[in-house]
């Protein structure tokens, strides 16, 4: 994805998100991590599964147009090649996502977005001297619900795909293969909004 086409995103979804003004809702998840790993030229490398939680601010600037941050804290992944462990990989994975809510009377708030993400690898070095790239840009698309408890209360259950890649590079620094991560991220917790 091209680097400034994603600044600029970025751009457009926060400025959105400094004229909300309907509400703000915060919510608490534990997702589970499911990447969907392949690697070329060199095949065989797999990145474990990870259960996590994570904290997310929707800001909406009227009841159906919201900006969503996803946040966590850095993961670590287990990393293998061809059932063989090679070390592990930690990351931090923030998101911003333009959402689409469509209310379904009092209690049902279903929502769809698209954004972008930034992957920061914080522990990139693996056995053998091998190393992946710093970071990774890349879209992102979501789709939950958000269903009324009581007193501002919501649970909320959440599907996102994001991609993510890296190039992994050996002692000396010359390219050995290219990996994409593209995880699969499913979550279910508790939220509330601000109004």
């Amino acid at each position: 994805m091209n680097k400034k086409l994603v600044g600029l995103l970025a751009l457009a979804t926060l400025a959105l998100a400094g004229t909300a003004q309907a509400e703000t809702l915060v919510r608490g998840r534990l997702i589970d991590i499911r990447p969907d790993t392949s690697s070329k030229p060199v095949t065989g490398v797999d990145v474990a599964n990870k259960l996590a939680p994570d904290v997310d601010v929707s800001w909406f600037y009227n009841k159906h147009l919201a900006v969503e941050l996803l946040l966590t804290i850095p993961q670590t992944h287990k990393v293998s090649l061809n059932g063989t462990s090679v070390g592990k990989a930690q990351h931090l994975p923030p998101s911003l996502l333009l959402q689409y809510h469509q209310p379904m009377g009092e209690r049902l708030r279903p929502y769809v977005g698209a954004g972008i993400n930034y992957t920061l690898f914080t522990d990139r070095n693996l056995d053998g001297g091998m190393k992946l790239d710093a970071s990774s840009f890349g879209p992102a698309i979501q789709a939950g619900m958000d269903i009324a408890i009581k007193d501002g209360w919501y649970f909320n259950v959440d599907v996102k795909k994001i991609w993510i890649d890296s190039d992994v590079s050996d002692a000396s620094g010359a390219f050995v293969t290219h990996v994409n991560i593209d995880p699969l991220v499913v979550g279910a917790g508790i939220g509330y909004a601000f109004r």
